[in-house]
């Protein structure tokens, strides 16, 4: 029977699958081979227990370690267990040799954290070509800027959209910083000392992880350190927050009153069981309530990190949730990001309407600059342009007419100079070249 929404509901298969037991366990036993074929290596343990210890893995199933497991109450022995039943020729007493369980555990969370990141890297290089393709396609289309909720001076649709893909840049850029810090795996015994190794532990570490391709630790105790899985968590979280912002917006410009911008909607699609004009932004706000599960995930990762002395357990059952959930969840925002993004629908008509919804009174700026280029003080020239725009506020009107009605504007200000001053379609400044650059840059 499922329970959790991630098993019905949220949630890409591939990501599904990193986290599934089936695959926890392949990386345990893979890591346990890893270890074999290492110890082989310097002479530890005979050639050919490694060999047959490797050979044996392929055997094991699930459902054995599961029933084992559930006789002896300790999720790691019950593989070495599994796997130690398969061995021949007494190779199994050579299975885990001088290791502790996180070494084997830790280290397949470096497998499957390895597998993860490879899985969000893939589909977040997606999301910042799908804005970067919004930034280019909307480079000119001009826009009501806003600031508090209040219409401000134009902006670009192309603009927002090289912002928000400047950004996700950015988490690319993070995640690759990242990826030697997270993808380790460990060696080290009991409590880090690597002493049942005896003295080719350093080695027996190498030669292991070499084989898993991953890094190793520089040192530990008895589990890796976990301002590493930390480190993760808050990338995911800090990614999750870009696209939650995005979102925000989608969710203001679609309500009727903008209505510039909404998500697509199928043709047989319903909005609302009662009223069914409805045209509800409902991705964009699964967005926005699946990222705030993510970001809650930060404070019991970094809790995960401030065990007792060389480790207590406390970690182990948190963590259980929090990298499954945080992962999979991460995922789905970002394929739900890229479709929501890609399939926008523009209403040029709105998005002009809102442009010009205050008669001019967003290109009060412009006036003001253009009066303090001619010789009237820049203070002075504010007042001017905000004792009339008061004033067409009041009467209801353009500002233009209130500006050609004032001697004090009209000194220094022609007809035809006060109507291109207040056209918004000439006052974006280099919003346009900051877009070309970014897309160069990042389409490289």
């Amino acid at each position: 029977m499922a329970i959790h929404p991630i098993e019905f509901r949220y949630g890409t298969d591939e990501m599904k699958y990193v986290w599934s037991e089936k695959n926890r366990l392949d990386k345990l036993l893979l890591t346990e081979a890893a270890l074999a074929k290492a110890e082989a290596d310097v002479g530890l343990i005979p050639k050919e227990a490694a060999r047959i210890i490797e050979k044996s893995i392929d055997k094991v199933e699930l459902e054995r370690v599961k029933t084992i497991e559930d006789e002896i109450h300790h999720d790691m022995m019950a593989v070495v267990l599994s796997i130690s039943e398969k061995c021949e020729n007494d190779a199994d007493k050579w299975v885990h040799f001088g290791a502790t369980s996180n070494d084997i555990l830790d280290t397949a969370t470096g497998l499957q954290m390895k597998d993860a990141i490879s899985v969000l890297e893939t589909k977040v290089h997606i999301l910042l070509d799908v804005l970067l393709d919004q930034a280019e396609g909307h480079k000119q289309t001009v826009c009501a800027g806003r600031t508090h909720g209040q219409i401000g001076v134009p902006t670009t649709y192309g603009l927002r959209f090289a912002i928000w893909a400047s950004e996700v840049a950015r988490h690319i850029e993070r995640l690759e910083q990242l990826k030697p810090r997270v993808q380790v795996g460990q060696m080290t015994g009991a409590v880090g000392t690597q002493a049942a190794f005896g003295p080719k532990g350093i080695e027996i570490q190498k030669h292991a992880m070499e084989y898993l391709g991953l890094g190793a630790v520089d040192v530990s105790n008895q589990i890796i350190q976990r301002d590493r899985h930390a480190e993760f968590v808050m990338w995911m979280a800090n990614t999750v927050t870009t696209l939650d912002k995005i979102a925000v917006e989608i969710r203001s410009l679609q309500r009727s009153e903008l209505a510039e911008v909404e998500e697509s909607f199928g043709k047989n699609q319903v909005g609302s069981s009662t009223m069914p004009h409805k045209r509800n932004p409902i991705k964009s706000e699964q967005i926005c309530g699946l990222a705030r599960i993510v970001r809650s995930m930060i404070e019991p990762e970094l809790l995960n990190n401030t065990l007792w002395d060389e480790r207590d357990l406390t970690n182990s059952s948190c963590e259980r949730v929090v990298f499954p959930e945080s992962c999979v969840l991460t995922d789905h925002i970002i394929k739900l990001g890229i479709g929501v993004i890609k399939n926008l629908r523009f209403n040029h008509d709105n998005i002009r309407r809102n442009l010009e919804l205050l008669r001019g009174l967003n290109m009060g700026e412009a006036v003001m600059i253009e009066l303090a280029k001619r010789g009237v003080g820049r203070q002075e020239a504010h007042e001017i342009v905000r004792r009339s725009a008061m004033e067409a506020h009041e009467m209801g009107t353009h500002l233009k007419d209130v500006l050609l009605s004032r001697d004090d504007v009209t000194q220094y200000l022609s007809e035809d100079d006060i109507n291109q001053l207040v056209d918004p379609d000439r006052y974006i400044g280099t919003a346009v070249e900051q877009v070309e650059a970014l897309v160069v840059k990042l389409k490289k």
